[in-house]
């Protein structure tokens, strides 16, 4: 990696917005190509690895998946699953294998379209100009918390997902966890592990088996090529499908929330809101209030598991392979009552694991031809409506795969090519009405 200043004035063919694996992935393409351009960080190359995740965080994809252009994980364990230092490091000695212009510390804050073609990049450093500018941001920005937790009682400590590190560092007692992807379902664990009384509201993810018949469900997967699969193909639903959850601790196991139930953590439903209390007329203090959806929402999960090893089934008989069989999954607890409250004053903490919300204030006044009604980036495989202006990283980009280090290797192959071409004079492959200007200069 070199590192790179932001010089008010200057001039660049191609402004990459991310020092992350996506940003990073692109400038691999942009430095071979020869094409002058600068990555601008807000704060440091890959610093979402290590300042975003808990202590105990892997990840979920197998290692051998781990490929960004020119480097793949050549580790001792290409089926285990590195943990988030790993990880960290990994991406990090990535931006040392060529030489990516890194400008560290520097926050892009607004664009905007120049009069005689390309953009103006303003950022924390000086404002620079640019013939294409590519978001390598990712889609997740802003912790989302439900308006009513201000109404939580001064003494529970609140922590999003985000800002979780370990079991230690939240106050003794019990703690309710809020919501079911990915990362809430491994903090639940992380917290029941560490002896922690343990509340889960569960939501509507799915969930997938770690392994079946012989492999990890996620190599069966990558080899039937559903991970190619381009979005149009799914609906544009797909966008926003959450993924399934699963872990890689320890090796590598399912996440079954029956189990942890059985071994002593309270599941519930989804999580409504807050009431004073009041129950016929007498004040019993402030409660959470959940709806009846947790035995639904257990048995849709399971569901989405085995319909993902009947397909897996088809494959290997379509396929002629020689896999060993094995028995499926049977229930191990289902809730005997809905409980729809819980006393939050006897709660020492909450973790709201309930996502993020995409924050792109910075396209300025070219928002509104940019983001869609919802608030979403409009693209074909990344390129926008304005000419010049791209994005990778984005979950769902393209395919399945496009919010994992493969996916995200193919998307930024494709928009360095596109823009290539259309600095040489071919036309912007962006969306049917895309705008014309600003062109290169």
């Amino acid at each position: 990696m070199r590192a790179a200043q932001v010089v008010d004035g200057a001039h660049h063919e191609v402004v990459v917005v991310g020092g992350g694996q996506a940003g990073l992935a692109l400038s691999h393409h942009l430095v071979g190509a020869g094409v002058d351009h600068v990555v601008v960080e807000r704060d440091t190359v890959a610093h979402e690895w290590r300042d975003g995740r808990w202590d105990a965080f892997t990840l979920v994809t197998p290692n051998w998946q781990c490929r960004l252009p020119g480097y793949a994980y050549e580790g001792p364990d290409p089926d285990g699953f590195m943990g988030r230092d790993e990880v960290y490091a990994w991406v990090r000695r990535y931006a040392d294998t060529f030489d990516a212009p890194v400008a560290e510390g520097v926050a892009v804050t607004r664009l905007a379209a120049r009069a005689g073609g390309g953009f103006a990049v303003a950022t924390t450093a000086g404002t620079v100009s640019a013939d294409a500018v590519v978001a390598a941001v990712g889609g997740y920005h802003l912790p989302v918390v439900p308006a009513w937790a201000d109404g939580l009682p001064e003494h529970v400590v609140q922590v999003h997902s985000h800002e979780y590190r370990t079991a230690d560092r939240l106050p003794e007692g019990p703690v309710l966890v809020v919501g079911t992807g990915q990362s809430g379902t491994q903090i639940a664990e992380d917290l029941l592990l560490a002896g922690r009384e343990v509340h889960l509201s569960v939501g509507r993810a799915p969930r997938v088996a770690r392994r079946y018949r012989g492999k990890d469900c996620m190599t069966w997967l990558a080899e039937m090529g559903l991970y190619d699969v381009p979005v149009a193909a799914r609906g544009l639903a797909k966008r926003e499908s959450t993924n399934h959850y699963v872990t890689g601790r320890d090796g590598g196991r399912d996440i079954d929330l029956r189990d942890f139930a059985r071994r002593g953590m309270r599941l519930y439903g989804r999580a409504t809101g807050m009431t004073d209390g009041t129950v016929d007329g007498v004040t019993a203090g402030p409660e959470l209030t959940f709806a009846p959806t947790l035995a639904h929402d257990l048995d849709h999960a399971d569901s989405v598991a085995e319909s993902i090893k009947d397909d897996i089934d088809r494959w290997i008989e379509q396929q002629g392979i020689d896999a060993p069989v094995e028995d499926r999954y049977r229930p191990v607890w289902r809730p005997e009552t809905e409980p729809e409250r819980l006393d939050v004053t006897r709660l020492a903490a909450v973790v709201w694991s309930v996502g993020f919300r995409a924050d792109w204030s910075w396209l300025g006044d070219l928002a509104p031809a940019v983001l869609d009604h919802e608030g979403h980036p409009r693209h074909a495989r990344g390129l926008s409506p304005v000419a010049g202006l791209a994005f990778v990283g984005l979950p769902w980009l393209h395919t399945w795969g496009s919010g994992r280090f493969l996916g995200i290797a193919q998307d930024a192959g494709h928009v360095a090519a596109e823009i290539a071409s259309w600095r040489s004079g071919s036309g912007w492959g962006g969306p049917a009405d895309a705008i014309p200007l600003p062109a290169a200069g």
